[in-house]
Formats: structure tokens, sequence, C-alpha cells
């Protein structure tokens, strides 16, 4: 099978994709608000129609929360699973956005057209790109490039609180070779990148208490334990000067970066001196030894991110409080165990307690890492496939966020995930006024036929 017919045939149709896009951004499939749950099926709905219309069988399968749509489709070569997810962000605060944020349209601006609308990238946009291509291969050749599942989500901005389950009873529908997703961007808004490592994340949240009320500092300053002066030690004592974390064992999984990622890294020519310049900022704060792209997307992080107790109303109270509060996240890296490491912070807390202090703890939910096997011949497959259509050398990347579906398809199928996307830094995800550049939707279909065409008979 020719792959130009193909990529002649995604350029006379994309006036008939963006319009099949526009149809999908009309429906406010809004998952954490429970005023939009018709909307959220409404949208399963129309992607299972879509995806009949391609040849698939496809579903809207029913959860607790809002369905999943599952779809299976082609045959020989090798089994892929594409993910996507079709539920957005509310679109609050309303009066920021300059149209109705689910009336769509194609506007002009200073660098090119963009698709304005609330999940015009995130992530109807990038998924549609995977099914436009798999319509022109279609179109072209009469038949799908392979074995296909697609599975899209309609819970992801909402914590996708009914994925792991599924995922666990479906499994033998759901498990294939590999898995594709489309929710990530370009490097720097021009590089194509495959993301291999992404940052898993662990949340705790801590109160120290001290006195059994709050106290008078006047009459008790001194002689009583203050819960605050206990808790702010402990947590500035969680990095040392060189910016290493010292909960004991934190390292233990952590892997070194492979050096001809290094390299690749290096190669970016990441401004460093730019992204913190841009908020405010002049000198990495993490570990000194490290570049600030092995900071973001290889290194494990510690941070504190809220911290209060006792009294911060206006005016001054001389207040000794009964308790004290933070929240500590975690970036996780490799092979680093949530579950274990949450133990041992825990324990490094408790053995700084002085007497008269007890100490409660609040898990926030956890999620390991995940690190991608690029020794599979699909990944440098699909870098060549990028880097022809986009005429930039593709780089693997890593991703300093928390992305869990890549980590569930590991644990829970078995199976490594390829995370390809088009969005660009500007594209206002979860903001108002989010859009997706019409050059990335046209180039992200064109550049899925060419990977699918490059990885599905390997």
């Amino acid at each position: 099978m020719s792959l130009a017919p193909v990529l002649d045939r995604i350029d006379r149709d994309l006036p008939e994709s963006l319009e099949r896009l526009m149809g999908l951004l009309r429906i406010p499939s809004i998952s954490t608000d429970p005023a939009f749950k018709e909307d959220c099926a409404r949208a399963a709905d129309w992607l299972v129609e879509d995806l009949k219309g391609l040849g698939f069988e496809a579903a809207s399968v029913p959860t607790p929360g809002h369905p999943m749509v599952v779809a299976q489709g082609g045959t020989g070569g090798r089994h892929l699973l594409f993910y996507g997810h079709y539920d957005v962000q509310p679109v609050d605060p309303l009066n920021l956005w300059h149209r109705d944020p689910f009336d769509p349209e194609i506007q002009d601006t200073p660098k090119g057209k963009v698709i304005r609308a609330r999940g015009a990238a995130d992530d109807k946009g990038q998924l549609m790109t995977f099914l436009e291509a798999l319509r022109a291969w279609k179109t072209v050749n009469g038949t799908l490039p392979c074995r296909l599942t697609i599975f899209l989500e309609g819970e992801e901005e909402s914590g996708s609180p009914s994925l792991i389950p599924f995922m666990q009873e479906h499994a033998a529908e759901l498990k294939a070779d590999l898995a594709l997703i489309c929710d990530t961007g370009l490097h720097e808004d021009r590089v194509p990148a495959i993301t291999t490592m992404l940052r898993g994340l662990l949340g705790e949240e801590i109160t120290i208490t001290g006195p059994a009320m709050d106290l008078h500092s006047g009459g008790y300053g001194g002689a009583a334990i203050n819960p605050i002066r206990v808790l702010s030690k402990i947590l500035a004592g969680l990095q040392d000067e060189n910016g290493r974390i010292q909960v004991p064992g934190f390292y233990d999984d952590v892997d070194e970066l492979p050096e001809a990622i290094r390299a690749q890294w290096q190669a970016l020519s990441f401004d460093h001196a730019k992204f913190l310049g841009d908020v405010g900022l002049s000198v990495p704060a993490g570990e000194k030894d490290r570049t600030p792209l092995e900071m973001l997307w290889s290194r494990p992080t510690a941070e504190v991110n809220g911290i209060w107790g006792g009294y911060t109303g206006a005016g001054f109270k001389t207040v000794l409080p009964s308790e004290a509060h933070a929240k500590v996240s975690f970036r996780l890296v490799s092979r680093q165990d949530p579950d274990k490491l949450r133990a041992a912070f825990r324990d490094w807390v408790r053995g700084q307690l002085p007497a008269d202090c007890k100490v409660e703890f609040h898990g926030h939910g956890n999620s390991p890492a995940g690190v991608m096997e690029i020794s599979d011949p699909a990944f440098e497959a699909a870098r060549g496939a990028l880097t022809e259509e986009w005429g930039v050398p593709a780089a693997y990347v890593g991703c300093g966020g928390s992305i869990p579906i890549a980590g569930y398809f590991k644990t829970y199928l078995g199976m490594d995930a390829m995370l390809i996307g088009f969005g660009r830094d500007d594209d206002l995800i979860h903001s108002p006024n989010e859009k997706y550049d019409v050059e990335c939707f046209h180039k992200g279909i064109r550049s899925w036929a060419r990977v699918l065409d490059r990885i599905a008979k390997g």
C-alpha cells in the first residue's frame, strides 16, 4: 500500500475533517460537573457512530461514572491500541472567554489559523488526528492499516475514577502489542516529540498537633511547643544544600539517564535562562549537578505546595497554634515505588517529632513513573516518520508532569505506550480561550498516517 495517496487524501479532505472536529467540540462534555452527564454520554455516542463509519465494531460501555468508548477493527500486523479522552475541563471563568467555548470557530491570528474552543487541544483535536488518519487510510486502501483497538475515556479531566477497574475487568479486550497516546505536544512548539519518560506523583497532607488548644503566646510562649516551628524545621530539611532529598532510601530506585538520551536532550538547545527568566527567576534551585532539563524530565522532586496554621486573618493575633498543616508532593521517576516512598517519608517525619507532638497523615493519591522501552523498533520507526513530516529531527523527550494512563498500560496490561502529540505551549489548555493550531491538526493527521505506515506491519 502506498502512503502518498493517503497523504494526498488528507490534504484534500482537511475542510471536512475540520467540520467533523467542530461537531465533537460543540458537545459540552465536562466530566467534573454532574450537570453535563448527558453531554458526556452524547460525546461518547458521537464517537461510537464515527468509529462505526470507519468499519469498527464500537460501543459506549457504561461505568459508574462516564462511558468508555471501545472499538475493535482491522486485521493483521501489529495490534495497536489508541487512547484518548473525550471529556474536557470546565470553562470557568466564563467571562474571560472571547466567545462561547462550545461554539467552535476557526480564527486568523498573527501566528496562523487556530481552532478556538474548549477541548480543541485537550484532547478532542488530538484524538481526532488519529481518527482522521484512519479515515483517509480506509478511503484510499479500503481497509484499516492493521488490527486496532480504540479506547476513549470520559473521565480523564476528573481523576479517572473508573479507569483502573475498567482496565482490569476488560484486560483481555484491551491488551495489544503497543499503546499509542495523543495527549502531549511539540517540543518548544516546533520539534516533533515522542515522550518516553513520565514522572509519577505522590501527594501527602501532614497535620502536626502540639497543645490541646490554641494558646496565648504571652502566657505559654517559650515553654510550650509550637507545631508551626516543628513542621517548618522538618520541611526545611527535605533537601540539603545541594538539592538532594533527605528521605532515607529516596534515590534507591532512581536510574541514571542513558548517555544517548542525555546527548539528545543537550542537542535540543533548551534555553535554560529564558525558561526561568519567563517566570521572573534566574538560578536553578534543584540538584546542583544536574541540568534544568534533567531536573524537569528525569529527576525526582519533593515540593511543599501549601503550609498553614495559627492565625492568618487581618490584623494580628498572638496565638500559639494547636495544629500546623502542610501539603507535600513528590514527582517520581524510574522505578520509584509510591507506596514504599510514602512509608519512608512518614517514618522520616515521625523520627523528627519532639515530645508532646503527634502527627497525622492523609494521602492524596499516587502513581508510578512511566519509562518506555524504546528498544522496540516501533519507536525509531515513529521517530523517522515524524522527522519526515515536520522536517525537523524528532526527539525523545521527558515530561515533568504526570500522565498516569501510560503507567497503567504497563502495570495492568503489560504493554508500553508511545506518547505523540501536536499541541503547542500557547494552546491555553485548561484556561479560557483554548485553541489548537490548524497546522498542528493537519500535520498531526499526516503524522499518524506516516507512523502507521511505518509500524503497523512491523
